[in-house]
């Protein structure tokens, strides 16, 4: 089993007299209806009523979305149950007709791999943060009838768990270090799970957590258009204790405090480490002149974004995600040239293979961005006209490339200093080790989650640090399930699902167990494919552009152990006719 099959129905239930307060943050618009419509229609208020469809045109484990007043339903049928809920993912506004649903009720985003319950609608995985409105369904004479609230049909967002109710409140108090995808989502699944008691959140960044995978993608620069929750949500409906602009520097195991930056000391109960990872330059001449720049907080991408001119002459070191997005991203600026410097042959060429790496590097070369790979960086050169300012990239064997804007995409380290400071145990890379229940061993009541975090990776049960915004957000999730239901702890236990921008947008699901043999379905060179890694056999990673929904398909088969044998997929074998129906 790669995930607890028991599915955590929380105490939260949205109906069509829901009382939930709307989230005001703007949403990606949802795509237009389908062309289902429903075949009856009243109105009461606010509430409307329709048939939606026959029975019949709807089988057990099987979804549909359907027209409803100007909006849309997703109609779902689970072990000869009917549920309505809203259509679109509340992360991006992906069309979830178009992803996977299991016998339990779990679906999951075609995109980015968010899931929710189609039984009450709640989220269960990052990235998005919001649940699905949830309506009344019901079956009548053989038809299926809805009832729902014109405003969340309509509704460009999904729901948020209600507000802390301060007459339940607990004494415990929970401290979160870091307010990335991390410590929100550890924020939301708290409440979301029923915890009453005390949050306080510290963050270094001086904004309310943001999407940061926005900022790489499309250099968006504006902290109120990429943050989740606004500081006085934040405080108000969730009654967190939000400190900007504050690092903590100390941590007190034994007496369970923590010494901020302010000076001051906060007690906690139960501590969530989610300080993520600072970018590393590499330590070469000219590293530290203006204009070369890292990537990670708002300031770094407004920094980019107000260097880039017409004649930028623009050079990102490193062909990580990181840094082939903001390549990408920054060519729509129309700047001189952007050229990318890489060490390796291919760009991801260790996870991805030589052929598809390949092909995504031509791709962008079509696109009108230069490579240069195998290439050895030597120095960072003044500008003639300005001693302080990077004016050129000097490689090894080759003539200077001429660049007024250099961004290093060239790796990040945990940012775990202060728990080094802290008599913690790190591991070599920084990080640190935690059980299965990411904890840290030897401190059941201290959680590491995100970029620091060496966590137990199922099925293979070995310890893996992983670099990504849902990794993050899921861990968080977990972890405040397991304080806000101690006597229903589980393992963290997911497999990861990563997207990218580049190329035609890539979708992956891996164990990071490696892999001997690669089997690749669908044509590379035009970026439309799945292929399949795999290790004595089985199937540790999927990869895919322009083939969705397999990804999320593939990350249930995974969850519910019957993903098939690499061999049956070579031999014809269609993941996405795999019935979910029926697993008990």
């Amino acid at each position: 089993m790669l995930l607890n099959k028991t599915i955590r129905f929380v105490q939260i239930r949205s109906s069509i007299t829901t009382s939930f307060r709307p989230f005001i943050t703007p949403r990606s618009r949802p795509p237009s209806a389908s062309s289902l419509s429903f075949k009856g229609f009243s109105t009461m208020g606010d509430i409307k009523t329709a048939t939606v469809l026959d029975e019949s045109e709807l089988s057990d484990g099987q979804m549909k979305s359907v027209d409803f007043e100007g909006g849309k339903v997703l109609v779902s049928k689970i072990k000869g149950q009917v549920y309505a809920t809203s259509a679109f993912c509340t992360h991006y506004g992906a069309p979830l007709e178009k992803g996977t649903l299991s016998h339990d009720g779990r679906v999951v985003c075609p995109w980015h791999g968010a899931c929710f319950n189609v039984c009450t609608g709640d989220i269960e995985d990052a990235p998005g943060l919001d649940s699905l409105w949830s309506f009344s369904a019901k079956v009548e004479d053989g038809k299926i009838i809805v009832s729902a609230s014109e405003k969340e049909i309509k509704s460009k967002i999904g729901r948020i768990v209600p507000k802390a109710r301060a007459a339940k409140e607990s004494k415990e108090r929970v401290v979160i270090v870091g307010g990335g995808s991390g410590g929100i989502h550890t924020v939301e699944s708290l409440r979301m799970n029923g915890f009453t008691g005390e949050i306080v959140l510290i963050s270094e960044e001086p904004y309310a957590p943001i999407d940061r995978t926005k900022m790489s993608k499309g250099l968006v620069d504006d902290a109120e258009k990429l943050q989740w929750r606004k500081p006085e949500e934040l405080k108000n409906d969730f009654k967190v204790d939000f400190q900007p602009g504050t690092s903590v520097t100390k941590v007190d195991k034994e007496a369970k405090t923590v010494t901020t930056s302010t000076g001051q000391t906060v007690k906690f109960d139960h501590l969530v480490l989610a300080t993520g990872a600072k970018p590393k330059k590499i330590p070469i001449d000219g590293a530290d002149l203006e204009g070369v720049l890292t990537l990670r907080f708002v300031a770094d991408t407004k920094a980019i974004t107000s260097a880039i001119t017409k004649e930028s002459d623009v050079v990102i070191i490193g062909t990580s995600f990181i840094g082939m997005e903001v390549a990408s991203a920054i060519l729509k600026k129309e700047p001189k040239s952007v050229t990318l410097v890489g060490m390796d042959e291919v760009p991801f060429e260790a996870i991805l293979g030589k052929e598809i790496g390949t092909a995504i590097m031509e791709s962008m070369k079509q696109q009108g961005i230069k490579f240069i790979m195998k290439a050895g960086v030597e120095k960072i050169a003044p500008a003639e006209s300005n001693s302080s300012h990077c004016g050129s990239v000097h490689l090894k064997g080759q003539d200077p490339l001429p660049a007024n804007l250099i961004i290093m995409g060239t790796g990040v380290s945990p940012a775990t200093g202060f728990l080094k400071e802290s008599g913690f145990e790190l591991e070599k890379d920084g990080g640190i080790a935690t059980d299965e229940y990411l904890q840290v061993k030897g401190y059941p009541n201290i959680y590491a989650i995100g970029d620091i975090a060496h966590y137990v990776q199922y099925p293979d049960k070995f310890q893996r640090r992983v670099e990504h915004w849902n990794v993050a957000g899921n861990q968080g999730r977990e972890v405040a399930h397991n304080i806000a239901r101690p006597n229903d702890k589980v393992a963290y236990t997911k497999i990861p699902i990563f997207w990218s921008s580049i190329g035609k947008g890539l979708r992956y699901l891996g164990s990071g167990a490696g892999f001997d043999e690669v089997y690749t379905d669908g044509n590379v060179d035009e970026l439309k494919f799945a292929t399949y890694q795999a290790k004595n056999g089985k199937v540790t990673a999927v990869a895919t552009m322009q083939r969705d929904p397999i990804v999320a398909k593939a990350s249930e088969l995974m969850r519910l152990d019957i993903m098939p044998s690499l061999a049956d997929i070579k031999a014809g074998k269609n993941i996405l006719e795999i019935d979910l129906t029926t697993k008990a």
